[in-house]
């Protein structure tokens, strides 16, 4: 209780100080918040484009039945497969007509149908990544009665490639923002330090214990940081709305997300002023 009221009189002894703190916080973690939703619909629409990733077998039109049968009953047999669909000859023109309208003229002049047969290979969530997409293809490709095997490689790569980059952008710029909140944090509790130089000094003469005086300036620390975290949850939910009413409508971040944010501002709060009350205290 002491340390509460001591943390909640610090704050409202010095409301500028603290509403700067907090307003800096949420900035740095606004910032992260706009790139995490920019992050999460990315990897909302690579999701969805990854669960077409699939390998294509064409198989030659003198191949036995039997043989594709085989085929099938041992690609589904692998890890990576979930399922094998044989489109035939027929199959492969109905669906070219229905995906390509604009030349229904040209496919009712064909006298000869000039599509082939195929395997398509669907993949199991977890098994779409380049390596494992090659390594299915390399072994559709083994049966003679293949002609050809295509996946996309260049596209497949150039997708995770998408992901990396989004996950790795987040993660710097998070990282560089929370570097910078904890500082100003840090900043704002040494100030106050200073400001009660003589009280600290007092209380370590009496026998206060570092653990007593430390602990109100944690909790300011950690105060200042969900004020900033709420902020920035605000700020970054305004600019969604925003962007999703009047450019193109967006997915909201999950609550996880949201929670581990706040958390953050927490954290740092805790961590800044940990760091900051450590190194007075050693000056006194």
């Amino acid at each position: 209780m002491y340390a509460l009221r001591e943390a909640w009189a610090a704050l409202r002894r010095a409301p500028l100080l603290t509403a700067l703190s907090a307003a800096m916080v949420a900035l740095a973690l606004f910032v992260v918040g706009l790139f995490g939703v920019a992050t999460w619909n990315l990897q909302q629409a690579l999701s969805r484009i990854e669960d077409r990733v699939e390998v294509v077998a064409y198989v030659r039109d003198d191949a036995r039945q039997d043989e594709v049968t085989l085929a099938e009953t041992e690609l589904l047999r692998m890890p990576e497969v979930r399922d094998v669909r044989y489109i035939s000859k027929e199959e492969a023109l109905i669906s070219a007509r229905q995906d390509l309208p604009e030349f229904e003229d040209l496919f009712m002049e064909l006298e000869v149908n000039p599509l082939p047969a195929s395997l398509e290979i669907e993949l199991e969530e977890g098994f779409r990544t380049p390596d494992a997409v090659a390594r299915v293809a390399e072994l559709a490709a083994v049966y003679p009665f293949i002609e050809d095997v295509r996946y996309g490689q260049e596209w497949v790569d150039r997708l995770f490639l998408l992901q990396r980059i989004g996950a790795i952008t987040t993660g710097v710029l998070g990282t560089a923002f929370a570097v910078v909140a904890a500082l100003i944090i840090g900043t704002a509790i040494r100030i106050a330090l200073f400001a009660r130089r003589e009280e600290i000094y007092v209380m370590r003469l009496v026998g206060a214990t570092r653990g007593f005086i430390r602990r109100p300036f944690l909790l300011e620390g950690a105060f200042t940081g969900v004020v900033g975290g709420l902020l920035a949850a605000a700020l970054t939910y305004a600019s969604f709305l925003a962007v999703s009413r009047l450019i193109f409508p967006l997915e909201w971040i999950p609550l996880s997300w949201m929670v581990a944010g706040i958390g953050a501002g927490v954290v740092f709060g805790l961590i800044a002023s940990a760091l900051a009350v450590r190194r007075h205290l050693r000056e006194i």
